[in-house]
């Protein structure tokens, strides 16, 4: 059973969610504010926060990134506005999925269980890399340069184990979409260069790592 936070100032859809989360085995808990959320967020260890952007208090963005300075714990966002500009500052915030209302519930909880069982890992092979002064501890999700912790946001975290899990290999851009993201693409190519182009600022030094093939996707390669 996984535990979620519901964050919307609407009862309707707080209800509408919280029956359908229960159906699939989650326990669920409320807040109607962006203020209340954080406070929430902060106190207990949620394995999800499903939240709404326009909230009284203080807005979706801002609550995740309060909740981004503490904890990881995986965001999927709720908004009315499906412009591109507005999933890119969601996803460069840290968020993990962006759904668009109205919304299916059903594609809602297919979207839950997709985040928690990425966040949670699959199986790994190897529970640690290490290169130079680059360490990767999957199990962990801590990534440290020099011994010192490197903070990534969470879709940074996944997009670069999955290309250091593969490293040597070619990836195109629609191999990287289906597995960080996990579902059909809603947006471009350009959230993807977006994510490697964040990536690449975290890793400093190593960045040189990230490999861009032209015309087909990007390859992560240590020698």
């Amino acid at each position: 059973m996984s535990k979620l936070l519901i964050v919307d100032d609407e009862s309707r859809i707080r209800e509408l969610i919280r029956k359908y989360a229960i159906f699939e085995g989650h326990s669920v808990d409320e807040a109607t504010d962006g203020m209340q959320a954080v406070r929430m967020a902060l106190q207990e260890d949620y394995d999800l926060i499903i939240m709404d952007i326009m909230m009284p208090e203080l807005d979706g963005f801002s609550v995740c990134r309060e909740i981004r300075k503490v904890k990881n714990t995986p965001i999927i966002v709720l908004s009315a506005r499906g412009e591109e500009y507005d999933r890119i500052h969601g996803f460069e915030m840290g968020i993990d999925d962006y759904v668009v209302k109205p919304f299916s519930p059903k594609e809602l909880m297919l979207r839950v269980n997709a985040v928690i069982k990425r966040a949670g890992g699959g199986s790994i092979s190897k529970d640690e890399f290490v290169y130079e002064g680059l360490s990767v501890d999957f199990r962990a999700r801590i990534v440290t340069i020099d011994g010192q912790r490197v903070d990534m946001t969470p879709k940074e975290y996944e997009l670069f184990f999955y290309m250091v899990r593969n490293r040597g290999i070619a990836l195109t851009r629609e191999n990287l979409i289906s597995k960080v993201w996990g579902y059909d693409f809603f947006g471009d190519d350009r959230t993807l260069d977006t994510h490697i182009k964040l990536l690449r600022k975290s890793l400093g030094e190593y960045s040189r790592l990230i490999v861009t093939l032209r015309g087909v996707g990007y390859r992560f390669e240590t020698g």
